[in-house]
């Protein structure tokens, strides 16, 4: 059978330095790609009820539809991946959201927008779902936590980037709504042709079925071999093996049901406030609307700012690994969560309670940024963590939590405006805080009882090292 020899230069692993960071920016351009997708056309939202002759609440499916995609596309891309790896888990998806982007691009009509959207969104997951697992291919737990953290950044920079450029391009009347569109296929075949060309595989399984091949070719020894030649998807096995993995893992996993959840609350605020800052800046302060999509950035750089204690973290997990013999220490990845925890209902609040135009545009806006590294915090504490406990069903375990955080922010942005202009910013934000108050005791269940829920688990790894 053939295996990786210790320091074999073909193990990705093995990767210098410069070729592993080369590989996380393309698979985080990927990912920012399809994260991109999600919310460039938010600003859109007008124009195309006014287009298309339908209400503003309906327009907003342009967004949630997409998202909605989201939570069907990894039970795909997932399986593909570990079967097929990383690069035509993520590839051949970015291409084809390119062209269901010109798709919407050229719609003229409402169903045509809707569903060029939902079926965008499905290949938009592929990089989203499918990247950090294969980070998990190229780095050991203990630097692992550094290039996730720079993923997530993407992952979510891209919600949040997507309202500025798409009202920037909405307000210009040479271009309009079409050419959020039209940027994002730019954007998703540009880098598609790039990382083609350079990026290279870093699934083990696949790379050594590869090099199986390849000895068997030049020796004319047929015994080499390698396990993963005899995998792949069929008929047979499509759904009852592979691409229900990931749902199976959601409904039989405590450890996958409770942090998912947690995670997918989180980040489905990121989509509320596409519905949210409109009302706040937009109609409450009369503000235009580039303008008022700028208060976005005070939530990017919440994102950005909360990098240094997810990277500070890294020497508490490591400290961690050395005291349990150099193995892995998911609950190591928890302690920042209780920082997220308590700065995400803190932001809430204060955006509530200063969101009134009686209050500087500034309260609200700071407001953001602590949203914003609330939930970076706690998002990327809980990546880092599902790619610890289930190691080789990696892909399986972040596509079943981005179909759960996937339904949430599909379902949120639909109730936003109906529940803020009916209760009120400031209820409405108390109400979702209240609720990030009740998840506060969820990090420190799984520090004291993680170990043993991943022991009852039948896929949940113990040591991957």
């Amino acid at each position: 059978m053939v295996r990786f020899e210790e320091g074999d230069p073909e193990d990705p692993r093995n990767f210098s330095s410069g070729r592993k960071a080369f590989i996380t920016l393309q698979m985080s351009m990927l990912a920012l790609v399809g994260a991109l997708g999600s919310s460039i056309l938010s600003p859109g939202q007008s124009d195309i009820a006014r287009y298309t002759h339908i209400s503003e609440e309906v327009a907003v499916l342009a967004t949630s539809l997409y998202v909605l995609g989201w939570a069907v596309g990894p039970a795909l891309w997932g399986p593909i991946s570990e079967v097929y790896g990383r690069r035509c888990g993520m590839l051949p998806a970015v291409f084809c959201l390119g062209l269901f982007s010109i798709g919407t691009a050229t719609s003229k009509n409402a169903a045509s927008i809707f569903i060029t959207r939902f079926i965008g969104g499905i290949f938009g997951s592929a990089p989203v779902s499918n990247v950090g697992a294969a980070l998990s291919d190229l780095y050991t737990p203990k630097d692992r936590g550094t290039a996730v953290t720079f993923l997530a950044v993407c992952i979510s920079g891209g919600p949040t980037l997507g309202p500025i450029i798409g009202s920037a391009l909405v307000t210009n009347f040479k271009l309009g709504w079409r050419w959020t569109m039209y940027i994002e296929a730019i954007c998703a075949f540009a880098f598609f042709a790039f990382s083609t060309l350079m990026l290279r595989e870093t699934y083990p399984p696949v790379l050594l079925k590869n090099k199986a091949q390849k000895m068997r070719r030049t020796t004319g020894d047929e015994r080499y071999w390698h396990p993963h030649e005899k995998e792949s998807i069929r008929l047979g096995n499509a759904v009852t093996k592979h691409f229900a993995r990931p749902l199976r893992m959601l409904i039989t996993e405590s450890i996958m049901a409770s942090v998912a959840l947690y995670a997918s609350f989180t980040y489905s605020l990121i989509y509320l406030c596409l519905q949210v800052y409109p009302i706040v800046f937009e109609e409450g302060r009369g503000y235009n609307p580039v303008i008022s999509c700028l208060p976005f950035l005070g939530i990017l750089v919440g994102i950005m700012s909360s990098l240094a204690i997810n990277i500070a973290n890294q020497a508490w997990y490591a400290k961690a690994m050395r005291a349990n013999g150099g193995k892995i220490v998911p609950e190591a990845r928890l302690p920042p969560m209780l920082i997220g925890g308590i700065l995400l209902p803190t932001g809430l609040f204060w955006l509530g309670w200063t969101a009134a135009p009686k209050y500087s545009w500034a309260l609200p806006t700071v407001a953001g940024g602590f949203v914003g590294a609330g939930f970076n915090i706690i998002f990327q504490q809980c990546f880092n963590y599902l790619i610890d406990t289930y190691g080789p069903y990696a892909a399986s375990a972040i596509a079943a939590n981005t179909i759960l955080r996937s339904l949430l922010a599909a379902c949120l942005p639909l109730a936003a405006k109906p529940m803020f202009h009916n209760l009120g910013v400031g209820p409405a934000a108390s109400l979702l805080g209240g609720i990030a108050c009740l998840a506060l005791p969820i990090p420190l269940i799984f520090m004291k009882y993680g170990p043993a829920l991943r022991r009852k688990s039948t896929l949940a790894a113990t040591s991957l090292e």
